[in-house]
């Protein structure tokens, strides 16, 4: 199982980070929510981005890239093996950013990866 930090995790159900905290979960991935809403998700709380988590295999984006460079810093500290961009979230300085640093930078979306077993 591949633990998973959701930026842009919102208690919010119309929300496509809520519904992939709760596919994650269902398919037996732990996950950690940050983003800025309170609340939680699939049992677990969101959390404001700060902590480092050090065994985390996938970060999944739900935030504009307008928003992403606020999260440059934390996302390289945190050290993922790749970042999945969701539709809406590709940013290609970010991804530069990740292929520098050996982080694998991924066009897709985490609910297609999970449904078809590519997660």
């Amino acid at each position: 199982m591949k633990n998973t930090l959701i930026i842009g995790a919102t208690p919010n159900p119309s929300r496509y980070a809520y519904k992939a905290a709760q596919m994650l979960k269902a398919k037996g991935h732990d996950i950690i929510n940050v983003g800025i809403k309170n609340g939680a998700v699939a049992g677990v709380d969101i959390e404001k981005p700060g902590e480092i988590h050090q065994d985390v295999h996938t970060i999944t984006m739900y935030v504009g890239p307008h928003l992403q460079s606020e999260y440059y810093d934390y996302i390289l500290k945190t050290n993922p093996k790749r970042v999945i961009f969701n539709p809406g979230t590709e940013n290609d300085e970010l991804e530069a950013l990740l292929k520098s640093n050996a982080i694998e930078p991924v066009e897709a979306c985490t609910l297609v990866m999970l449904a078809t077993g590519q997660y």
